[in-house]
Parts: C-alpha cells; structure tokens; sequence
C-alpha cells in the first residue's frame, strides 16, 4: 500500500503514541474548578476530533459549550498549563504503539518522514528527542498551527510531488487535512475511517514496502 509513495506524514496521538486518554485526563485536571458535565462534553469533543489543537478544543470548551468568551491570552495560560501536565505524563515509553514505531524505525530511510500533529510543536519536539524518535524524521510539526496548514507548509518547504506523499492519521481531521491539500490518506488505529478512504492500515506489520 505504501510502496508508491515517497513521502509519509504522520499524526502523532493515537498513531505513533496511545496518548489520547492522557490528553483527555490533562483536561480534566486543567479545568477541574468547572461542572464535571461541562468537562464531560468538552473531553468527547476531544475524542472525536483527535486532530484538532488544545487551543481549539479550550475555546470550544468557553465559547460553545459555557457560552463565554475567553481571551487569547487566557487560552496560552490553559495550554501552558495543560503541556506541563503532559510533560510530566508522556514521557514514557510504554505509551508508545510498538506496530506503528517499528515500522517507521525499519523504514525511515526508505521514506521522507514528518510528524504533522495537533499537539503543542514544542511539546511533540521534547516528546520525541526524549523517547529517541526525532532522528527519524525530517520535521517535527505542531500547534498552534492549524494541521491543515502544517500539512500545506511541509508540502510547500520541501516541493513535495503530491502525488507521492500519503499522511497517516487516526481522525477525521486527519483526513479533511489530507483531502484539502490533496495528498493520499489512510487510517490507522480508527476503524471508523475504513468508510472515509479505500486505504486503511490494520497493521503496519502486515506491509512490506518494495
């Protein structure tokens, strides 16, 4: 399935680490002083949308769902706080899905590889120099910017032939960032998105690129 591209992006949460129910706790920790039902909302808000940022998921949390309006100011307090509980809970091998890592440390070379995320950019940076993965990627991409926008940068920086690059993802907004920059798309770790593309990847241990 791979074997025809050059180039592989890659979503990070749920695809290269199981972290989504840490992500999930870190917002319950952040905004424990609000009704729990509120919270409650906001986290499957969350779960269903994997791909967008901490920054867009903590204004949702205010403006739609309590009906506030929030500063930008206090959404970079939110995120800063919400990355130091992360930091203190990710960095830890264990968390990381073997099928997915073992692939992209066997084939690293066969491929340009990038990580286009969700996650805080500088977070992801200190996540993976720390768990020993940043050697096998070109570029290390995160919020604040929007993925789709990540996706079009990594694209455009590197003069990528589009038909040769496929993003990875395990969200719907994995795909709508494929489809908007109309590159491949296959899912992984999300059997929902068997619907959405004709490429899914069950395990990467079943794929021999040639």
């Amino acid at each position: 399935m791979l074997s025809k591209y050059k180039v592989i992006l890659w979503d990070f949460d749920g695809v290269i680490m199981d972290s989504m129910p840490i992500r999930s706790k870190g917002f319950e920790l952040v905004l424990a002083q609000y009704p729990k039902e509120q919270v409650d909302e906001l986290i499957a808000y969350h779960e269903l949308n994997g791909g967008l940022s901490r920054y867009v998921k903590f204004r949702y949390f205010f403006e739609q769902i309590r009906k506030e309006t929030i500063t930008e100011a206090q959404v970079l307090e939110l995120a800063a706080r919400f990355s130091e509980i992360m930091l203190s809970l990710l960095l830890d091998e264990k968390l990381l899905i073997a099928d997915s890592v073992e692939f992209i440390k066997a084939n690293w070379q066969k491929f340009q590889m990038h990580i286009v995320s969700g996650s805080d950019g500088k977070e992801l940076k200190i996540i993976n120099d720390e768990l020993g993965l940043s050697a096998y990627f070109k570029t290390i991409n995160g919020s604040p910017t929007p993925k789709k926008q990540l996706v079009e940068n990594v694209l455009t920086a590197n003069q990528y032939d589009r038909n040769e690059v496929i993003l990875i993802g395990d969200s719907i907004n994995d795909y709508d960032a494929a489809i908007v920059n109309n590159i491949s798309f296959t899912g992984y770790n999300n059997p929902e998105l068997k619907q959405l593309s004709e490429n899914y990847i069950t395990q990467f241990k079943l794929i021999v690129p040639q």
